[in-house]
């Protein structure tokens, strides 16, 4: 835990340098530096509407992490060669997915749950594939929903067009990653759930799944972020710099489920115990911003 601690300290120090990276591809940016997913919006102005969607997602409800130690909790990602095997794969949603092939490991990392994402980062050509429900059946492989993302590129999916996620966004970007905790510093956005959405999206989401006007509910893309009078001091060491991120570049709407869920990867290394210091954040104390003028590049 010593690496952890001396990252820590350097929070208030550190500097975002360069676009997020994974360790085990360490050529292929997390989108480019100028895409929204990483780009600061401590400094924008908080929406009008702020306090009303605050109220609509749970003002009073603690953020929850979606992740921890366990194996099966949060989002596994895969890494894979550029030789890697490619295969089709059959789509229930085909009108508004990537037809690959995507290249699939004999024995992929899978979600565990009902929404069974899987992501495949190839580190030779940065391309993240990302499927919504994927099985493997007798007949190959099936999914509800997939796409396809260029690592190097700002380029958006088709408006009105779903993903892996609900919002039509990759949820790759949005995890929280221990390398990343472990190093102290986050510079990117982060991925979060709300019981319900309106029936539209904001950019840079493309697709909406939820009823009702966007002036009661939240719409897919909203972003928010923590005040900035926030103590972080409070919290345990692995949930600072989480609460850092979330001053600094916030988090993003992506999908329907319960209120302020920020999703991860799991790791053997994560502290539970620490990360559940993150339900002092209350709703209270997050800020929507007024994303208008934010666009990739």
């Amino acid at each position: 835990m010593a690496g952890l601690a001396s990252g820590v300290a350097a929070v208030a120090l550190a500097s975002t340098v360069g676009p997020p990276h994974l360790p085990s591809a360490p050529r292929c940016p997390v989108f480019p530096k100028t895409n929204v997913w990483n780009r600061r919006v401590d400094s924008l102005p908080v929406a009008s509407d702020s306090a009303q969607m605050i109220d609509a997602i749970g003002a009073g409800v603690g953020l929850h992490p979606d992740f921890g130690s366990f194996r099966g909790y949060g989002i596994p990602y895969n890494v894979v060669k550029g030789s890697q095997p490619t295969v089709r794969v059959r789509f229930h949603y085909a009108s508004q997915s990537d037809k690959g092939p995507y290249p699939i490991p004999a024995h992929p990392a899978i979600e565990a749950g009902s929404d069974r994402h899987l992501l495949i980062v190839n580190r030779s050509t940065c391309r993240l594939y990302e499927l919504y429900d994927a099985r493997h059946t007798a007949s190959g492989w099936t999914a509800g929903s997939g796409a396809i993302w260029n690592l190097r590129s700002n380029k958006l999916r088709p408006r009105g067009w779903t993903s892996a996620d609900a919002a039509g966004l990759p949820i790759l970007p949005g995890l929280v990653r221990y390398s990343e905790v472990r190093r102290g510093v986050i510079n990117h956005a982060l991925r979060f759930t709300v019981p319900d959405t309106c029936a539209g999206f904001i950019y840079p989401a493309r697709h909406e799944a939820g009823s009702g006007g966007c002036g009661a509910l939240p719409p897919m893309g909203l972003r928010v972020r923590l005040r900035s009078g926030f103590k972080v001091s409070q919290l345990a060491p692995q949930a600072r710099p989480i609460a850092v991120a979330l001053k600094r570049y916030g988090m993003i709407v992506a999908d329907n489920g319960s209120p302020w869920y920020i999703t991860g990867a799991a790791n053997p290394h994560w502290n539970d115990d620490q990360l559940h210091t993150l339900d002092l954040i209350t709703g209270s104390d997050l800020r929507v911003v007024d994303t208008r003028g934010l666009r990739n590049g």
